[in-house]
C-alpha cells in the first residue's frame, strides 16, 4: 500500500510517510513509518508500524488512535510512554492499561480506540495468524478480540528478541532485529503452501486454498474448522475485511470517490452494502471515515497505509 515492495535482499524497508506528502496533509509533527517484509516473509508478516510522538504538540484528541477491524496477529513495544484502550466511540470512557512491557494481541472482529495519555514512541509487528500458528503453535480463535502480556504467550527465544528489540539504539535496527530473528523461524516453520499476503484478499484466497487441500481433511466443515483454527475469524467475516481493504485502496488511489462505483469495483452488492461493512470494520460511515483520514490526527493509521 506504499511504494513498491523491497527487493528480496534488502529485507524490511523503511515506507516513512511524513504527515506533509500530498496523499497525507500536515495534521502534526508525529513521526509515523511503515516498514514492508522482503519477499521471504511476505507470507509472514503484513508490516510494522512506528509512531513517535516526543516533541509534538498534540492535544488530548490527537493523541487517540483509531484502527478497523484487523485479522492480524501484533507484538506490540512501548519504547516510551504507554497506550491504553479505550471502548469504541468513547475516548472519555474507562480505559485499559497494557499488562506488559511488551504485549501479543490477536485479531480483531471489530474497529479499536486506542489513547496514548503523554508523548509516546513505539512499534507493532503485525503477523499473520496461519503464521503465527505454524511458528508457536497458536491458535488464533483463542485469541479474538484479546491482548496479554508477552511474556505470558510466547516462548523464551521470542522473548529474548522482545528484549534486544527493546534495548536496540533506533528503529532501523529494531528492524534488523526482528527480521534476523523471523527469518531462519519462518523458513524452518512455514507450510508447503504458504502464499504472500500482500493484500487481504489474496491472503484469505490462500488460506481457503491450503485448507482445502490440507491431509487432514477435505470436507467443507473440516475447511472451515481449520480456516477458524489458523485465523481466529470465518471466510465470510474475513472477505469482509478484505472487500473493506480493496474499497479504501480504491478511494485512495482516485482522489474523488464515487460511492456506486467503489462499491461495485469492491465486490459489494450495492452501495448500501458497502455502507452496512465499512461501519461494521471501521465504525464510521464510508463518507464520514473519508473526511476523518484527511482532516483528524487519530486517523493516522489510515493515512499510513494509504
Amino acid at each position: 500500500m506504499v511504494d513498491a515492495p523491497a527487493s528480496p535482499e534488502q529485507g524490511l524497508y523503511t515506507a516513512c510517510m511524513p504527515l506533509d506528502t500530498a496523499a497525507a496533509p500536515t495534521l502534526s509533527t508525529a513521526v509515523n513509518r511503515l516498514w514492508l517484509p522482503r519477499v521471504s516473509l511476505s507470507a509472514c508478516v503484513r508490516g510494522v508500524m512506528g509512531r513517535d510522538t516526543r516533541g509534538a504538540a498534540l492535544s488530548d484528541a490527537q493523541r487517540l488512535s483509531y484502527f478497523p477491524a484487523s485479522p492480524l496477529c501484533t507484538l506490540s513495544w512501548w519504547f516510551e510512554g504507554e497506550a491504553q484502550m479505550l471502548p469504541f466511540g468513547e475516548p472519555h470512557g474507562p480505559a485499559v492499561g497494557m499488562p506488559g512491557r511488551f504485549v501479543f494481541g490477536g485479531p480483531y472482529r471489530g474497529p479499536s480506540l486506542w489513547r496514548n495519555p503523554g508523548p509516546t514512541h513505539g512499534m507493532m509487528l503485525l503477523l499473520l495468524p496461519d503464521a503465527m500458528h505454524h511458528l508457536v503453535g497458536l491458535e488464533a480463535d483463542h485469541w479474538v478480540d484479546r491482548f496479554d502480556d508477552a511474556a505470558q504467550v510466547l516462548p523464551p527465544d521470542w522473548i529474548a528478541m522482545c528484549e534486544a528489540v527493546q534495548a536496540a539504539p533506533d528503529d532501523d535496527a529494531r528492524i534488523r532485529l526482528i527480521e534476523d530473528f523471523l527469518e531462519p523461524r519462518w523458513q524452518a516453520a512455514r507450510p508447503h503452501l504458504a502464499l504472500a499476503g500482500h493484500r487481504y484478499g489474496d491472503w484469505a484466497q490462500g488460506l481457503a486454498l491450503r485448507a482445502a487441500t490440507s491431509s487432514a481433511g477435505r470436507s467443507l466443515r473440516q475447511m472451515e474448522r481449520r480456516i477458524k483454527q489458523w485465523a481466529g475469524q470465518s471466510m465470510r467475516e474475513l472477505r469482509c475485511i478484505a472487500r473493506a481493504e480493496q474499497a479504501f485502496l480504491d478511494v485512495a488511489a482516485s482522489g474523488q470517490p464515487d460511492w456506486a462505483a467503489v462499491a461495485a469495483s469492491g465486490g459489494y452488492a450495492d452501495q448500501s452494502h458497502l455502507c452496512r461493512e465499512t461501519r461494521r470494520v471501521t465504525g464510521f460511515s464510508p463518507a464520514e471515515l473519508y473526511r476523518l483520514i484527511a482532516e483528524n490526527e487519530s486517523f493516522w493509521a489510515y493515512r499510513l497505509w494509504a
